[in-house]
Parts: structure tokens; C-alpha cells; sequence
């Protein structure tokens, strides 16, 4: 038995939210020996939004939300880190519990809404951490600043993360804070992000760089509504597209006992649907936009099939959380067969 399954072993007698905050606590205070513990040792460089990635595996944003364990993490191997969700303001997300393991299934279902300590604490983290490998920021709105002023918000994100972000997702599809899944569609998501796009221009230029912006979307749009946004996209001329977030769909869940609990769902449930969404976006895309692949990647073979679908690279949470260290290489390894797919 690793050191990783008896962490796991201990962990997992605990809820998932307590678990999570135990987690990132011993990787915080004990970054050394978070990465003995949970150490990966894969390479397989590969270059993406004009960044260089010492391996495709990253960690998808939501398991640092705070930038606390930037350290441990990129000491475990991971070719990049996304952490956040940040919002501008300190919140404290959607009343506990609101965290449930499904292990019979490799799953999760949450409703954490965000819960955060702000931008400026994320970047006091950002600025005090060490790291060899790329850095995005996931960066959010406030429950309380309503959609019609979602853009204040998002701007506010950007320019305090700017300097410090290797590449900012911007996430509108998260299915936990109330309407925020609206800023996907229509005349919502192009006004977005063109202002995001307008405000990066004018960064890149008080900087001396530029940084790439990516959108993060979610998993249960129509293929109607995966068209209508992959044009505005396109218009507006983002670096990348990361696919997929959390579902609401309980498919594959059905009958457990948690599966009437609110919230996303992610973990190998997710793995279909994620891919299908994947693979309509990245037909409905320019090909010169990159994608991300995220959503129900819990091995080899799921890795595989989403860098078989046109991924340049992947992220994994859930995952992580049941299958640990493992995961970045066996993850890599799936890109090594697409690779080796293609060319054959």
C-alpha cells in the first residue's frame, strides 16, 4: 500500500469538505513532504497559448481556490496549476454541507458557491510562492453582483491578476452560483468578453506582455447553444477553451443516496458527457483556438480519448482525489498513445 493510500485511507473516514480543508492545510504547512507523499515524475513537454508545459496534466481550478498550495503542487509534478475560483470580494459560498463523496462511483457532488478569501489574499499567496511550472488563475463574480454587472467584476479579477498569471480562465459556468451560467449565451457572454478582451489589449501593452485568456464552460448546453457560443468565441479571439465543468445532469448516479443533493457533479460520471461536449466545441472552433480538456479524466484510457478529440492538454480534480500521483502519469501516458495514434 503507497503513502498515498493510507493518506487517502484517513482522509476519506472524514466528510469531503473537511478532508479537502485537512488536505490543503498539511500541503501548506508541509509542502516538502506533500510532494514525497504524492510525487509524479512525468514528462512530456508541450507548448500551448504561447507557454511552455513540462507535461499536459494540470490541475483544474477549485482544488487551490486560495493559491495556498502552489508549492506542494507544483513540486508533485503537475505540468501547470489553475488555482481559483477567486471573486473580488471574500465569500464565504453556500451554507455547509454542501460537499458529498460518492466513491462508489469516483465521484463528487458539490455546491460550494465560490467560497474564497478574495483576490487579494489569492495574489499575497501568488507572490510568495515558488514554482517551475505555468500558473493560470480562475477568476469569478460575487453571489451578490448581479449580471448585468457581472463584467465590473471580472475586469476587477483581471487587472489584479494580470501580473501575476501565467494565463486567467474565466469562469461562467460554474453551476452553483445562482445565474451565473447565463453569461454563456447570447449577447451576455459576447459583451463579456469582449470587455475582457478590450481590458487584456490595454494590460498587454502597460505590462510588456500578454497574457492569454482563456473561458471555462460547462458540460450541459444544448448543441444549439455550444454553436452560438463557439462563434462568439471565435469572434472575440480567446487563447484557449477549457471544457468541461461540473455537471447537473445524475446520470450514472442514480438510486445513491446522494444523488438528489444539489450541485455539480464531477469524477468519472462526467466522463461522457464531458467528451461530447468536448468534442462538439471542438468542432464548432477555429482550430488556431487551443482546448483544454477537464471532466471525468480518471485514467489512462480517459485521457486518451480526450487528447485523442484535439486537447493540447488536461486537467484533473476529482480524479486526483481518488486516484492521486498516478493520475499525472498515467494521464500522460494517454497523450503519448493519442500522440502515437496520430502519427501512426
Amino acid at each position: 500500500m503507497s503513502l498515498f493510500d493510507l493518506a487517502r485511507g484517513t482522509l476519506f473516514r472524514m466528510d469531503a469538505e473537511s478532508a479537502h480543508a485537512a488536505t490543503i492545510q498539511m500541503m501548506r504547512r508541509l509542502p516538502r513532504m506533500s510532494a514525497r507523499l504524492m510525487r509524479a515524475d512525468a514528462a512530456l513537454p508541450r507548448e500551448c497559448m504561447g507557454l511552455h508545459f513540462r507535461n499536459p496534466v494540470g490541475v483544474a481550478a477549485g482544488l487551490d481556490k486560495n493559491g495556498e498550495c502552489i508549492n506542494a503542487l507544483a513540486a508533485m509534478g503537475f505540468g501547470f496549476i489553475e488555482v481559483g475560483t477567486v471573486t473580488p470580494r471574500p465569500q464565504d459560498g453556500n451554507p455547509r454541507p454542501r460537499m458529498f463523496r460518492l466513491p462508489e462511483h469516483e465521484a463528487v457532488i458539490n455546491r460550494l458557491g465560490f467560497n474564497n478569501k478574495g483576490v487579494e489574499y489569492l495574489c499575497r499567496q501568488v507572490e510568495h510562492a515558488r514554482r517551475d511550472c505555468v500558473l493560470g488563475i480562475n477568476i469569478g463574480k460575487n453571489a451578490t453582483t448581479p449580471n448585468e454587472r457581472a463584467a465590473d467584476d471580472y475586469l476587477h479579477c483581471l487587472q489584479r491578476v494580470y501580473a501575476l498569471a501565467d494565463y486567467v480562465t474565466i469562469n461562467i459556468s460554474s453551476p452553483n452560483t445562482k445565474n451565473l451560467r447565463d453569461l454563456q449565451q447570447g449577447d451576455a457572454l459576447a459583451t463579456l468578453l469582449q470587455a475582457l478582451s478590450m481590458k487584456r489589449d490595454q494590460l498587454a501593452v502597460e505590462h510588456g506582455r500578454r497574457v492569454p485568456l482563456a473561458v471555462k464552460l460547462a458540460p450541459d448546453m444544448s448543441a444549439e447553444q455550444i454553436q452560438a457560443s463557439a462563434a462568439i468565441i471565435a469572434d472575440t479571439e480567446l487563447d484557449a477553451v477549457i471544457a468541461t465543468n461540473t455537471t447537473l445532469s445524475r446520470e450514472g448516479v442514480a438510486g445513491h443516496r446522494y444523488a438528489d443533493e444539489n450541485g455539480g457533479l464531477s469524477g468519472k460520471p462526467l466522463q461522457n458527457l464531458s467528451q461530447r461536449c468536448f468534442e462538439q466545441l471542438r468542432s464548432a472552433l477555429p482550430e488556431e483556438i487551443p482546448m483544454i480538456g477537464v471532466g471525468g479524466i480518471h485514467d489512462r484510457e480517459s485521457a486518451r480519448q480526450r487528447f485523442a478529440a484535439g486537447a493540447q492538454l488536461v486537467q484533473v480534480y476529482t480524479g486526483f482525489v481518488y486516484h492521486g500521483p498516478d493520475l499525472i502519469e498515467s494521464a500522460t501516458q494517454g497523450a503519448h498513445d493519442a500522440a502515437l495514434a496520430e502519427t501512426a
